[in-house]
């Protein structure tokens, strides 16, 4: 039986309106995520120093290539709860919500053995300074035991957000965070402990936000109920789910190859840089999540209309969210820009961290939008259904490019602005490539939908 308490039907009523509701608590819940890596970053610099901050942020882009490939299968459980909900197959629901459950241990586990034994041999390959290298593995090390944690809450939260329910992960995400904040505090400022208690108080905040979904889960009465005695695999749900999440899942990882790649470019400039570098990811980082919110709100709104058969929706929910994140990204990357030093300042006092850390506020964070408008596309085309297509457009527009842009642009005029260049000009490319496929899909879509209705008024 359908529970409302905390759900939302997407398919009627004021889809603006609905859609501002749904996606204000999953910023804020983007925000307090983004928290646990900016408090780490934060206490790290202040009371442990560039080197530690360096290490820190070195790893985010070697932790996203290997989680976001099974990240990516969070994605595919998130459209198949939403079109199936929208559908009233709630059985379908329930087998979508145990497969996840068992597919987020068994990634969880895998990417942990993985993460935690190959990290310094990684980091080697990245081109790590010799004053870091040792500090980042110590950190990857216990960072990867928390990975389990890590992708059980977000297969998990997926369900609830697929529902329309973004509350209650906000909640669960404020409560683990103010449990990592207190910890890092206590780890590195009482017992100073570095690098090592910051990744520590991220493994605990993660375990307990997988701990308070699994409870939420476990409680409720609605069709996502979650009973250890049903818990397996349904290889029907779990071909699905890898239908449309592997893409999103590649492209995520290859993503962060390119990414990688540009990092291991900025390692080369010295420790300096990579500080300065790290914090003003941090600070964009709250762009990006308030950005990604709108573009996943995208995706939960046309899965549950595809799934109720309301194709016509799908270009009012596209209009409105490339209206809204364009607006959120001009807004915060601009104040983010202008307001870069004072930000930076609380990350570190160094003045020419703080320099190299404006440079990439500057060429970065302030085109955010376009990065934005780029997700919002492809998340629409996965709620659709459409995993593919925008995967291989991705990785093409971003990947591919990024990569050719450092190998020959950046050799050429060896300059640090140079390897920044490369973020606009690829979202740019992307971006254009994405609005062209979306627009014939939903031609193609809407020509389909009207024959099949003049078909059924002839009979």
């Amino acid at each position: 039986m359908k529970v409302r308490n905390y759900e939302m039907d997407m398919t009627a009523g004021s889809l603006p309106k609905k859609m501002i509701s749904y996606a204000l608590p999953f910023i804020a819940t983007g925000a307090l995520q983004l928290l646990l890596n900016t408090a780490d970053v934060i206490v790290v610099g202040r009371f442990a120093g560039e080197t530690s901050l360096a290490a820190v942020g070195s790893t985010t882009s070697l932790i996203n290539l290997l989680v976001n490939l099974f990240m990516g299968l969070s994605v595919g459980v998130g459209v198949l709860v939403a079109q199936n909900y929208g559908s009233n197959k709630y059985n379908d629901v329930s087998e979508t919500v145990h497969t996840a459950f068992c597919v987020s241990l068994i990634c969880g586990v895998l990417v942990g053995i993985v993460g935690f034994t190959f990290a310094k041999p990684m980091l080697h390959l990245m081109g790590s300074p010799d004053d870091v290298i040792d500090l980042a593995t110590l950190y990857l090390k216990i960072y990867f035991c928390g990975t389990p944690a890590f992708l059980f809450y977000n297969f998990l939260s997926a369900v609830l957000r697929a529902v329309g329910d973004t509350r209650r992960p906000l909640f669960y995400l404020g409560t683990s965070g103010l449990l990592n904040i207190i910890l890092n505090l206590i780890f590195v400022i009482v017992f100073h402990m570095g690098v090592a208690g910051v990744a520590i108080a991220t493994v605990a905040s993660q375990v307990l936000s997988s701990i308070l979904i699994l409870r939420c889960l476990r409680k409720t009465t609605s069709c996502y109920h979650l009973d250890y005695s049903q818990a397996r695999i349904h290889w029907n749900k779990f071909w699905l789910m890898f239908k449309i999440g592997l893409p999103a899942g590649i492209q995520s990882s290859l993503f962060s190859i390119s990414n990688v790649i540009i990092q291991s470019s900025i390692n080369s400039w010295g420790s300096l840089v990579m500080a300065g570098n790290s914090a003003a990811q941090s600070i964009e980082g709250f762009t990006y999540t308030a950005m990604n919110s709108i573009s996943q709100t995208a995706l939960a709104f046309t899965g549950q209309n595809i799934g109720a058969g309301k194709i016509r929706n799908v270009k009012r929910i596209a209009l409105w969210a490339i209206l809204y994140v364009t607006v959120i990204g001009l807004f915060m990357g601009g104040v983010s820009y202008l307001l870069g030093e004072q930000l930076l300042f609380f990350f570190t006092s160094d003045a020419q961290v703080i320099h190299y850390g404006i440079i990439r506020l500057l060429y970065v964070c302030l085109p955010y939008f376009i990065c934005g408008v780029m997700d919002v596309m492809v998340g629409i085309l996965r709620g659709m259904g459409y995993s593919l297509i925008p995967m291989i457009i991705s990785i093409g527009g971003v990947c591919g490019f990024r990569v050719i842009w450092i190998f020959t642009v950046y050799q050429q005029f060896h300059y640090l602005e140079t390897i920044y260049l490369s973020y606009p000009i690829t979202w740019t490319i992307t971006a254009i490539i994405q609005a062209i496929c979306l627009t014939i899909i939903l031609i193609r879509k809407k020509k389909h939908t009207d024959k099949i209705a003049s078909e059924d008024a002839t009979i």
